[in-house]
This record gives C-alpha cells, structure tokens and sequence, in this order.
C-alpha cells in the first residue's frame, strides 16, 4: 500500500481489510494506481486473489495475481475523451441545427409578412374604390413595407459578406457629430409614431478612422433596436464623448432589458431570445451582430448591459481616436434637384415583363425615350439598328446572361455602340456581383429594388464626362 496513490489509498486499504475480514469469502479483485519507486511514473494495477485462513480465522496466505494494466486504461481514457467530444460535437451540431431551423422559421416570417400588406393594398387599389386618403395610406404602407423587406436582405448579405472575410470599409476621418445626427434624423419618424424622445449629447470631439456609410449603420441599427424594444413614451439617450483616446458612443433606453441568461449570446449570428411564435418584436437576430463586426472592423469594441427584465438596456461602442492625416473622401457634385432625360436614347433589356414596363414607364416619365428589350439578342439587335446613349441591363436572364452580353458589346467597333455607357440593375447585389459587372464591361452596378430618383440619377451621371467612374 505505501507505493498506493493517495487517491486510492483508502479504498485499497478498505478491500484488504475486507479480505482479511473471516466473515468475507477471501476474494478481492482490485485496480489501483502506484507510483514508481524510482522513476515516479504513474501505473494501473489490477490485482486478484483469495485470502486463505485457519480454523481460527487467522490469515495463512495470499495467492493471487498482479498486472500492469495502464495502457489498457489509457486505451479507456482516450476512448472516453473521444466519446465525449463526439457527444459535445454532436450536441452543439444539434443545437445549430435547431438555431437554423428557428431562423429558417423566422426568416420566412420576416420576409413574408411585409409582403402581406403590399399584396393587400395592391389588390384594393386595383378596385378603384380607395378615396385620395386611403389610396395615399396605401402606397406609404407599400414603401413603407419595401423597405423594410430591403433591409432585411441587406443585413442577409452583409452577414454573407462578414463570415467570408469580404467585409472593406473605405477609410477616412470620420467626425461622428453628423454622423449620429443623421441617424437620429432617419429614424425620427419611428420614434414619434411611439411618443418615444430621443435625447442626444454630443459634444465635440476629435475624429475617428473609419467608413462613414458603415459608422452610420452601426448607430442607426443600435438607435433602431432602442426604439423597436422601448414602448411608447418611453426615452432613448444617445451620448458622445472622449475617453483618453477613444470615442464613445452610448446608447441607453427604458425598454424591455436584457435577461441575464441571454445577455452573453446578444451579438451571435442567428440568435434571438425569443424565437417562439408569440413573439412581440420581429426581426432576424442579425442587426447587433452585424454591429459587432463592424465595431470590430474599425478596432473597437462594444457592450452590452442590463439590470434585467424591463430596466431597460445600455450599449457602449468604442472607437479609437485618429492623429494621422487622412484625406477627408471627395464626392462628386450635388445630385440634381429636378432631373431630365430629355433627349437621352434608352435601352433597357430584362426577362422580367414586370420589370421592363416598370423601366419604360419610369424612365418615360423623365422624358428619356426608351426602347425595351427581352434579351440579349435583342439588344445586339437592335444596336445594329439605331444609336443609343444608355443601356441598363439586368443580369440574369436565359440563355445569355448581363455578363456575357456586356462583353459582346464591348467587343463590336464603336459605330455599332461597342462604347455605349452601361447600367448593370440586377437583384444579384453582393460585393462580388458588383466587382464583376464592373469587370465585365459596365460602369456602374445598381441593385434591386431601385429607387427611381437613384437609376434617374445614375443615369445622368453616366453621361456627363466627370462622372464616368466605375460605381456600385
């Protein structure tokens, strides 16, 4: 027993006891660890035998066996730490699977409900029987629910674009005043319709390197949540400040909070703390983890707090200050006030019929004169014909797609509009869509929906010398 680990010491100590006991039968079949003598290694023993006493009940003698089992129990160990990590595999494969099916669930929920209204509200103005009032309640109700159906995508993609390592930010010094201002100014309308006031203390202080677009997404996404999850009259406060050399940005409510159970999981991908079909506020789970990534991005870090349920929440962004000189980004003159296309020659091709009477219509109604198409063919077709100032192309169509035909165009002579300016307005609106459009021979990539200002604009911005930059 003296070469017997302390861990199996007692126990040992209690089966030879027991053998020696005459009330027992004598047997003992035992696996305990010892320590070498010399060499201070750790084995497994199995040890086996029978205890032979007197008349008396005196102990005579031992006969028995003693092996060396420790590569059969490290043959164990392992089997068992494989088992485990199979089980705590398959466990978390199963708990992925149940998030994706949950989001699965929402998503089509998400996607399918801002449809209901639109779908509804079309129908009813078919009739003809709406007043001016309704007719107007209607088509705010139809953007209204367009928008929101946009943005969903987007977050999609921007969630595609962050796990592919294809997040880029377009860096410049960045002042967060107007940045903030601006978010709080798109969301004024949501917060009023809840009564709900959105106090903002932003004092000066020094820029920050970063992308303005994104900056701006990550304080409309944190204000946005603030007031999705604060009922009516409610406060949502927005402050600004320096901190050694760091920004801050502080957005806190009195909403519904945070439970403390949830609070480490609030910036996953794909994670709700109420996915159940009761649920009060919709949404995919992906804004706070979009944010997250963008803070990250841009060498920051953000938080989250709650006192609990109904106490509100607190989010804290930070973001480092910048010394360097960074060149503030050039932008190109003020868009239009009252835009024309009177004069410009037009070819739009798409598959879609929806959409080729949309284009016609629209670009029409700015005066352009427009020629619509089906397909690619068509279009060679009809460059062959006639000259035209502008194409704008979808992309995917049968047989020929915007890519190929881009490239067709591009290799006839001048005079047969190998050089005409091209508009790639396709649904295909990642990252990589963009850079390949542009690649193949357009100037510019626009996604779908479009707002019509936008494609008008884009297209005056086509034809006019400065303005020939390849864009997205």
């Amino acid at each position: 027993l003296r070469r017997c680990t302390l861990k199996d010491r007692d126990r040992m100590e209690q089966i030879i006891e027991w053998a020696l006991n005459p009330a027992s039968s004598g047997d003992y079949d035992a696996e305990y660890r010892t320590i070498g003598i010399q060499d201070q290694i750790e084995r497994w023993i199995a040890a086996k035998g029978q205890v032979y006493v007197d008349a008396d009940g005196n102990p005579q003698r031992f006969i028995g066996t003693v092996l060396d089992i420790t590569e059969q129990k490290q043959a164990e160990a392992e089997r068992e730490q494989i088992l485990q990590r199979e089980q705590a595999a398959r466990e978390e494969a199963e708990r992925a699977n149940r998030i994706k099916d949950e989001f699965l669930a929402v998503l089509s929920h998400e996607l399918r409900s801002p449809l209901n209204p639109i779908l509804g509200w079309t129908k009813l103005m078919q009739t003809r029987k709406l007043d001016t009032a309704k007719t107007a309640q209607a088509l705010e109700t139809i953007e209204r629910n367009t928008k929101l159906q946009t943005q969903l995508i987007d977050d999609l993609l921007d969630i595609a674009k962050i796990l592919r390592g294809k997040l880029s930010l377009k860096v410049t010094a960045v002042n967060l005043i107007p940045i903030v201002a601006a978010a709080i100014e798109t969301l004024r309308t949501a917060a009023t319709a809840k009564s709900i006031t959105v106090n903002a203390v932003l004092p000066n202080i020094s820029q920050v390197a970063g992308d303005a677009g994104r900056l701006q997404q990550i304080i409309w996404n944190l204000l946005s949540n603030a007031i999705k999850f604060t009922p009516e009259c409610g406060q949502v406060e927005i402050c600004l400040e320096q901190i050694n050399h760091q920004a801050q940005i502080t957005v806190k409510d009195t909403g519904k909070g945070i439970n403390a159970d949830f609070l480490p999981y609030i910036f996953e991908s794909f994670r709700q703390e109420d996915f159940s079909t009761t649920r009060k506020y919709g949404g995919l789970g992906l804004g706070l983890a979009i944010v997250r990534q963008l803070v990250e991005a841009h060498g920051g870090t953000i938080s989250a707090s709650s006192p609990g349920d109904g106490l509100g929440a607190t989010f804290t962004v930070r973001l480092p200050l910048t010394t360097a000189e960074i060149q503030p980004q050039l932008t190109g003159p003020p868009p239009l006030q009252n835009p024309d296309l009177t004069g410009l020659r037009i070819l739009t091709v798409d598959d879609e019929p929806d959409t080729r009477e949309l284009l016609a219509t629209l670009l029409a109604q700015y005066r352009a004169e427009v020629t619509p198409v089906t397909s690619a063919d068509e279009v060679l077709a009809a460059l062959r014909s006639a000259q035209f100032d502008v194409l704008v192309s979808d992309i995917g169509m049968p047989g020929t797609d915007g890519y190929a035909l881009i490239q067709q165009i591009r290799a006839l002579p001048a005079q047969s509009g190998g050089q005409i300016p091209a508009i790639a307005l396709t649904a295909y609106a990642r990252e990589v869509d963009s850079q390949q459009a542009i690649a193949s021979g357009y100037q510019q990539h626009l996604s779908k929906p479009i707002e019509p200002l936008v494609l008008v604009r884009a297209i005056i911005a086509l034809v006019q010398p400065h303005s020939s930059a390849p864009t997205s």
